[in-house]
């Protein structure tokens, strides 16, 4: 669609592959936490919604039939972005994750938030 050119990059489209990488890290992470602790198994639950609904709706930005669509989509996905942050510190706090896994997510979940936001911030500069 004609509003994907604000998300694509030359050679790929960064948002779409970033977003995938966290959700499958996400997958991943909520099966470990199946398998080895269920009692956090709600925590964990919230997490794999808001981690992988980045990118579900990026895809769906990336789609979209006008731009007021397209922000829509691109701000529910900075949302979820910063929830997952939420239920990563959460599980952080709570000593489910360690040090190590808890910063490497984060680097990955700040950098989705980074670019969500100079996305949605471009796009809104471009309405008028």
């Amino acid at each position: 669609m004609f509003y994907n050119t604000l998300i694509m990059n030359h050679k790929e489209n960064v948002l779409l592959s970033k977003s995938l990488a966290f959700a499958v890290r996400v997958v991943s992470l909520n099966k470990w936490f199946y398998n080895n602790h269920r009692e956090i198994r709600d925590v964990s639950n919230q997490l794999l919604r808001s981690g992988t609904s980045i990118g579900a709706n990026a895809e769906e930005a990336d789609g979209a039939f006008s731009k007021k669509e397209f922000n829509v989509k691109i701000g529910i996905s900075l949302k979820e972005a910063k929830e997952s942050r939420y239920w990563l510190r959460v599980l952080r706090e709570t000593n489910y994750l360690d040090d190590k896994m808890f910063q490497s997510l984060l680097i990955d979940i700040d950098e989705l938030i980074r670019i969500l936001t100079a996305i949605l911030k471009s796009s809104r500069e471009n309405m008028d």
